[in-house]
């Protein structure tokens, strides 16, 4: 599963040649296989190889424990809704469905939570597999289900289990998916039986994609060794409260009046959604704004983790450790500044039907499949026995649904992004490590990796009594401390200081036993109890139910902190000052219920404001672009009386406005340009309305403008850690951002993976540049001469250099006839089979891989199809799915996948959804036994 691999993409044709096109190019793909297989490997694919993982969806089948026959009924997509009479019917055969349509990708997953990625595709893999070893996900999931969870789950994850190998059992690789017949070329890998381990393992790689500001406590670090604590600051601006508003404005944080002694009465969540008075919240321990110590803490003002950062030896070993995380395969996501999440509900009163109305779509990195498995669990009869009438998202390889309704309630998730990680820089001594004063024996364990087509390798995993130590797995991270300088109150530096991550998700929990309540809650007090055990990933979630409530709560495991410390960069480990102190309350997070506003937003912006509450949730918070627009959307509607319906709802999702573009454009169609071919360029600015369609020339040219503006005005100052690979600079030397002699620079190359680099264009950066558009003469805005391009010395002058960088740019791309410009040229979005698709042979990714297309929206837009304006204009992250559900009649709610149900590629269901998906479209969503029924056109029986 190697990424960073450079992969040859299969060019598809445009929506109706791809469609008219499928058994042609089935036929074409089928005689090159033969022949090159032939040739090659000495083996034959034929069409039934190609088709023989296709799975039966029509007839009887029987399979053997279950206690009475279950149907899976199946519309034109290919899309489940199951009907049991049992709990432990239903879950076994969601497992046996689920491994049907995505077995290969639900054992890539497993393969990649347990570290074991080497035994799939071999010595490529290996590094990672040490990595992802050191984090144990997979011991921590054995934990949860030996200690942690209840009985009823552990039956549901054994039915579930026992629906997969129901479906393995006397199959061969090629008969599961055509993947495991590509890689029978290179090794021998047979397929294992499931575990219910597998499925919690799950849960801890999609809580590491959704861990928080990790990366941001690595970057602030890294910048100290060119910028200068105010530099720092000017990046990591304070969190814009007055202008874009937090999650929870209307509600409370705590069930127990006086739980914090201090004032205001806090109010309970049942009475109609009356929550009371909030409390004041006194003065917040820390900060809970993005930044907002900008002063220091936040943005690494003196440097310092006891004065052990930003060094050179630091900066080694952080650049080293970015490098680990940038090759580690997304989970469900990448984790950077833009990435986020859209979910808001509006209640009935301002509804055309009168119920709520529900909105959600995640934004994730692209993956084929899509991450998303839709599927609808159905009890015949909901009674004691068979508990369940749930429909919505989940992921291959987990029981239950993860986002979606049942019968009374619907949720949606977005990421709370809360810090729920920190790096420890720790003292190492012998066999040890030092805290408090006193060497500690480390905890150690043997791990061995098995190499498909290779010796196995074993590793020695340590352990301080903050977490794994990750300095281990890489040859830049044993430099820890080497050359740092430390102040008198650190140890000597001996062989170095190494790096330990503590982190939430590595401490066993009940995930798995909230995703089961919360799918048969009937009401909100049902949900929020279901909510408390959704430990890790901390999401942010919103409620609505067929009773006209609507409400939000955070849950999670969110640590407290002393306040010597936030969380924003290493902290020294031998200090046990640094140490959490424990955990918030679960009844100290905040929630919302029936605000009077009528409606509840979230995308990833702050929580709460700060000074409504004394605990620290995280120093990095998005910066509320999305959630803003998304606000100002509903209140246009609602003004007036107005009413907003399900196609309202999806209207918003598809909103393109740029808001960075509402803030620059004016002052950029002011520039005098003297060259013709700017200017032509720059009057497409005029008149436009900011929005990034596909076709528009305007979006195109503006956000070449943009990504120059931040390339000239901050990301050729940025060191190289955070620079992209490929980038080699003539560079000003540290702790400036001003011109420097040419006689004075020095060469520099980027190190980091495009898609992951900076200055990444996200809301953090609209922030940045907004503040500084009232300092005109700022030195953030001096770049140097380059060739013909003119040097700039204020704002003004750079965006002038930026409009002509970005003219010949597109020239270049596009070219010079600005009427064949558009957005979507440069705005593609390519899906690849995560595994073979990438680092497989050519013909193999043109079998498994498909695009492009050509898409509007952007960065930090509500249609978040996110691009890095460090690494290109490609798509990097998309609403991997989007739902709309309607209270008032379910049936009429709808839904729509990034891809198809099927994990199969040439199935007529592997990308059937996307072109829908692209255009905006939204499928309808059956739930009712007499909507489902209408909607079939596939049924299974499944006898015991």
């Amino acid at each position: 599963m190697p990424p960073n691999t450079t992969a040859s993409t299969g060019q598809q044709p445009g929506k109706s040649g791809r469609r008219k096109g499928r058994k042609a190019r089935l036929i074409v793909l089928v005689l090159v296989l033969a022949l090159i297989g032939g040739v090659a490997y000495g083996s034959y694919w034929s069409i039934s190889t190609v088709r023989a993982s296709f799975p039966q969806t029509k007839g009887t089948l029987t399979l053997k424990g279950l206690s009475g026959p279950v149907e899976v009924k199946r519309d034109n997509y290919g899309i489940p809704q199951i009907y049991a009479s049992s709990d432990a019917d239903l879950f076994m055969a969601q497992g046996y469905v689920q491994a049907q349509d995505r077995f290969y990708e639900m054992d890539v997953r497993r393969h990649m939570a347990s570290g074991r990625l080497s035994e799939m595709f071999g010595k490529s893999q290996v590094d990672n597999d040490e990595f992802l070893r050191t984090l144990g996900w997979d011991r921590v999931a054995k934990q949860e289900y030996d200690t942690k969870l209840s009985a009823t789950t552990k039956k549901y994850l054994q039915a579930y289990a026992e629906g997969v190998n129901s479906y393995l059992q006397g199959k061969d690789g090629e008969d599961i998916s055509l993947e495991y017949a590509a890689l029978g070329f290179t090794n021998d890998y047979k397929p294992q039986a499931w575990t219910p381990v597998d499925s919690i393992s799950w849960l801890k790689a999609m809580a590491w994609d959704l861990r928080g500001n990790m990366q941001d406590e690595i970057d602030r670090a890294l910048l100290t060794s060119r910028l200068g604590p105010k530099q720092i600051a000017d990046l990591y601006p304070q969190y814009p409260y007055s202008r874009n508003k937090a999650i929870v404005q209307e509600g409370q944080y705590s069930e127990l009046a006086g739980a914090f002694q201090q004032g205001g009465t806090s109010g309970s969540s049942g009475t109609n959604g009356t929550s009371g008075t909030n409390g004041t919240g006194g003065t917040s321990t820390g900060t809970a704004s993005g930044g907002s110590g900008t002063s220091g803490t936040a943005s690494g003002t003196s440097g310092t983790a006891s004065g052990a950062s930003g060094t050179a030896g630091l900066d080694s070993q952080l650049g080293g450790l970015t490098r680990v995380l940038d090759d580690l395969p997304p989970a469900v996501g990448v984790n950077g500044d833009g990435i986020g999440s859209n979910s808001w509900v509006v209640g009935g009163e301002h509804t055309i039907s009168g119920k709520p109305l529900l909105a959600n779509d995640p934004h994730l990195s692209p993956s084929l499949p899509s991450v998303w498995y839709q599927m609808g669990l159905h009890c015949r009869s909901v009674s004691s026995t068979c508990q369940y009438d749930v429909s919505g998202y989940t992921f291959a390889g987990m029981p239950g649904v993860i986002i979606g309704h049942n019968q009374d309630i619907a949720w949606g998730m977005t990421n709370s992004g809360v810090d729920v990680t920190d790096l420890y820089l720790e003292k190492i001594t012998g066999d040890g490590y030092l805290y408090d004063g006193k060497v500690k024996p480390f905890e150690t364990r043997e791990e061995t990796i098995k190499v498909a087509g290779g010796s196995p390798k074993k590793i020695v995993v340590r352990e301080t009594n903050n977490g794994p130590l990750l300095s281990d797995r890489d040859e830049e991270l044993v430099k820890v401390g080497r050359k740092a300088t430390v102040d008198t109150a650190a140890p000597d530096r001996g062989d170095g200081y190494g790096v330990a991550l503590r982190w939430t998700a590595l401490q066993p929990g009940r995930t798995m036993d909230a995703v089961f309540a919360m799918d048969k809650a009937k009401n909100w007090t049902d949900f929020r109890k279901a909510a408390s055990q959704f430990e890790v990933p901390s999401q942010n979630l919103i409620y609505a139910d067929n009773e006209n409530h609507i409400g939000y709560t955070l849950p999670g495991k969110i640590p407290l902190r002393e306040e010597s410390d936030n969380g924003s960069i290493p902290a020294p480990g031998w200090d046990p000052e640094y140490r959490w102190t424990g955990y918030i309350p679960q009844a100290a997070l905040p929630y919302e219920y029936d605000p009077e506003r009528g409606y509840i937003v979230t995308a990833n912006q702050a929580v709460i404001d700060p000074d409504k509450y004394p605990y620290t949730l995280t120093a990095d918070w998005g910066y509320g672009a999305r959630s803003q627009r998304i606000t100002d959307l509903i209140q246009s509607k609602i003004k007036d009386g107005g009413k907003i319906s399900t196609d309202d709802m999806r209207q918003m999702q598809l909103d393109n406005s740029s808001e960075v573009a509402r803030l620059l454009v004016p002052t950029l169609l002011k520039i005098d340009p003297e060259n013709k071919d700017v200017r032509e360029a720059q009057k497409l600015l005029e008149g436009w309305d900011y929005t990034q369609d596909a076709d528009s020339a305007a979006a195109a040219y503006f956000n070449a403008v943009w990504r120059n503006v931040l390339k000239l005005a901050f990301g050729n100052k940025l060191p190289k850690e955070l620079r992209p690979k490929g980038q080699c600079l003539w560079v000003e030397p540290v702790n400036t951002t001003g011109p420097a002699d040419e006689a004075e620079k020095v060469r520099e190359c980027g190190q980091r993976d495009p898609d992951k680099a900076q200055p990444d264009g996200g809301d953090r950066w609209f922030e940045v540049v907004r503040k500084l558009m009232d300092q005109p003469d700022s030195e953030w805005w001096s770049t140097p001469k380059v060739g013909t391009r003119p040097a700039a010395h204020n704002r003004d002058q750079l965006f002038k250099r930026a409009m002509i960088d970005a003219r010949w740019e597109l020239t270049a791309k596009l070219g010079k006839d600005i009427d064949s410009w558009s957005w979507g040229r440069l705005h593609r979005l390519f899906l690849k089979n995560q595994t073979l698709g990438t680092a497989g042979p050519e013909f193999i990714q043109y079998a498994l891989n498909r695009g492009p297309w050509e898409l509007g929206g952007g960065e930090a837009t509500v249609n978040a199809t996110g691009w890095n304006a460090a690494g290109g204009y490609g798509v990097v992250w998309v609403p991997s799915m989007r739902m709309v559900v309607n209270l008032g009649d379910l049936d009429k709610s709808k839904w729509i996948n990034l891809t198809g149900a099927s994990g199969h590629a040439y199935s007529a269901h592997y990308v059937d959804q996307t072109d829908k998906w692209a255009d905006g479209e939204l499928l309808p969503w059956a739930f009712s036994d007499q909507a489902v029924e209408k909607s079939t056109s596939d049924k299974l029986v499944l006898k015991p």
